[in-house]
């Protein structure tokens, strides 16, 4: 039997309704899994000591300003993988330089994304195949603002009509934002 403390993820909650699902799932797949305040101290994330982080959804905006919720730096430095879901990748595409923007479409339910590019999160995910062969997934959207520019670095990987970047990657940087989780009918956005 494996120890399941040799693999801690470390989930940073901005207020998801969600956060406790997505531990949950974590720990259903034999991994260790804590929550902690987005607010966390980077002395603290470093005595974790995880092998990945995950930055949840929120009920914020990251267009609110400097009130805005916002991950600790050292998140993008440690080296690790990083997914950041709905608010996660909002705030990660503005704090490593690309651009998050209200937008004129909220959308607040059942969505159907594209995957636009090969990667291994959605590596072999297809809930249905489009009409030019691409990969279709099943989603759950629930998001006021969206990211208009990737930071350098980053290929689009997903994306809606009313969402041109839904999901974004930068596999050197094993970081992922993605607007919503693949699979959201188990993994519902906050």
């Amino acid at each position: 039997m494996s120890d399941i403390h040799s693999q801690k993820i470390l989930i940073l909650d901005f207020g998801s309704q969600y956060t406790q699902l997505i531990a949950r799932r974590i720990r259903e797949i034999g991994v260790f899994s804590e929550i902690r305040a987005w607010d966390i101290s980077e002395e603290e994330i470093r005595e974790f000591n995880p092998r990945g982080i995950i930055l949840s959804g929120g009920p914020e905006s990251v267009t609110g300003g400097a009130e805005a919720p916002r991950a600790p730096d050292c998140v993008f430095t440690m080296g690790l993988p990083v997914l950041g879901i709905c608010y996660g990748m909002q705030t990660m595409a503005g704090q490593l330089g690309g651009r998050v923007e209200s937008s004129a479409v909220h959308e607040f339910g059942y969505a159907q994304i594209k995957v636009e590019s090969a990667n291994t999160l959605l590596q072999d995910i297809k809930d249905h195949i489009g009409t030019d062969g691409e990969s279709l997934l099943d989603v759950w959207m629930s998001h006021g603002d969206k990211v208009t520019a990737m930071p350098e670095g980053f290929e689009l990987m997903a994306s809606t009509p009313s969402c041109p970047i839904a999901g974004m990657v930068n596999e050197e940087k094993e970081i992922i934002r993605y607007s919503v989780p693949p699979r959201s009918h188990s993994y519902p956005s906050g």
